[in-house]
């Protein structure tokens, strides 16, 4: 089957349905590379000794 120029693979998104493929195609050149942040309780963080203790009470009941 040929291009039907349907338009879904101009339009920018990552992924699309391609009538010519018959199924789902995702552009691995268009995504965008997003690192990981990590949060959570830190030690230098005032209420860290507060959380600590309340979940060791927790774990010991």
């Amino acid at each position: 089957m040929e291009c039907i120029n349907c338009g879904n693979c101009k339009v920018g998104n990552t992924t699309y349905f391609c009538f010519k493929e018959n199924g789902f195609v995702v552009d691995v050149s268009k995504q965008k590379v997003v690192e990981k942040v990590r949060s959570g309780w830190k030690k230098g963080d005032p209420e860290y000794e507060k959380q600590r203790r309340r979940s060791r009470k927790e774990v010991e009941v």
